[in-house]
């Protein structure tokens, strides 16, 4: 009946009538409006009184004004989008600290690599550590070993590169009275004294070629003889290797064994250089003058050299420097007090350093050493660094995302 009335209207006054399917296409199309902005209003709104409750929080408020690009209401997803990675950064580095303590790394990568860890750790996999002399691969395999179901049992290290290579397969298989001239005694090995436990072995890519066939075969059968014995002796181990060298390239040289490498390379993990993690640097300087037991602080020229400098020598050279300036400050460690080859400032690179970067991608390095300069003078307050940066805080929050900076992981250094 309405619909003939509507008809009728329609013809009365010579306009086309408008079909019953268009009604209920406009319809359909208004209901499902409606669901939608009930459905989108049902599940944003916790999420928006969430992020008012922390932002009263003050780690995560927006001190001092800080408003960055709020006002758009486009941009409140953006600001939701960004509070809720502080809160996941926050979650994730409290995690990180209760389960490696000894390990500092708050930035984006290392979170990564410790989120590998806790994975891989609770296992028996084969795990393989590569990066840059001095990044802390030692320090990662015994976090592996200190989190795994083993950490009760042995763990037992050698530096493939610190034993003579005529002395190498006596410390991995131990030997047998008589073996050789001066074996008075029979000795047990690296791998017996491991066993049931974890085994590391450092430098794995200066080992001798012969000396990674007999290892591919413990690796393999889980068994070996001594030298000089005929006995063959089974070991349950787990193991976990390092290298700072590239063992593809190696591999294709023929100065690494292949079968080897595909045995070691079960679970990869690569830890990044310093230069590529800058956002530590304020956090390892803490440690190190915590170390030192010395009530130094570190000037702001300082810390902007610091952050500057590409470190070939990674955290191992840093903690040097820290060291040696603790002991030459008196109070503060200003520039003076660094080593020289340091002295040249932000962008200064030495020749060892030279890496075939371009001058965009050096002064995008530049840039992020003096963002996460100014936050950490700023204490995280992304407000105050835009001030020091004589910059808005909306130029600001654009750079910081553009450089992959984790702000939320900045903290003022004591006494700064």
């Amino acid at each position: 009946m309405v619909s003939y009335r509507i008809t009728s209207h329609y013809l009365e006054r010579g306009i086309e009538p408008v079909s019953e399917l268009v009604w209920l296409g406009i319809a359909t199309t208004a209901i499902t409006f409606l669901c939608s902005f009930l459905i989108l209003r049902f599940l944003l709104d916790p999420i928006f009184r969430f992020v008012r409750e922390a932002e009263k929080f003050k780690v995560l408020s927006r001190t001092s004004g800080e408003k960055i690009g709020m006002e758009e209401k486009t941009e409140e997803i953006a600001h939701l989008h960004q509070l809720l990675d502080q809160v996941t950064t926050i979650l994730t580095n409290v995690e990180a600290r209760e389960h490696f303590p000894d390990i500092i790394g708050q930035s984006r990568a290392m979170r990564g690599i410790l989120g590998q860890v806790m994975k891989v750790a609770p296992t028996d996999t084969t795990v393989l550590i590569s990066g840059e002399s001095g990044t802390g691969k030692e320090l990662m395999a015994t976090a592996i070993y200190e989190q795994s179901l083993r950490k009760e049992r042995p763990f037992i290290k050698l530096n493939c590169v610190a034993i003579p290579e005529g002395l190498l397969e006596s410390e991995l298989f131990g030997h047998e009275k008589g073996a050789f001239t001066g074996a008075g005694a029979q000795k047990k090995g690296k791998f017996e004294l491991a066993d049931g436990g974890t085994m590391f072995l450092d430098e794995i890519g200066d080992m001798p070629l012969a000396t990674q066939a007999k290892l591919l075969r413990v690796l393999q059968e889980r068994e070996f003889e001594r030298v000089g014995g005929s006995k063959p002796i089974r070991v349950d181990v787990r193991f976990i290797a390092a290298t700072n060298k590239n063992l593809d390239d190696m591999v294709k040289a023929g100065t690494f064994r292949d079968d080897l490498y595909f045995r070691l390379n079960v679970f990869s993990l690569h830890l990044p250089p310093l230069r590529e993690r800058i956002e530590d640097i304020p956090h390892l300087i803490e440690r190190f003058l915590d170390k030192s037991g010395k009530a130094a602080a570190v000037s702001s020229g300082a810390l902007q050299v610091l952050l500057g400098y590409p470190w070939p020598g990674n955290i191992r050279e840093l903690q040097n420097a820290i060291e040696r300036a603790s002991v030459i400050a008196d109070e503060v460690i200003e520039p003076t007090h660094l080593p020289r080859e340091m002295l040249g400032g932000i962008g200064a690179f030495p020749e060892k350093a030279h890496d075939g970067k371009s001058i965009d991608e050096r002064l995008s390095e530049i840039e992020k050493g003096i963002i996460v300069e100014a936050m950490t003078r700023a204490g995280g307050v992304q407000v105050k660094a835009a001030q020091l940066l004589g910059i808005n805080q909306r130029s600001l929050w654009h750079r910081i995302k553009k450089h992959g900076i984790d702000a939320p992981s900045l903290k003022k250094l004591q006494n700064m």
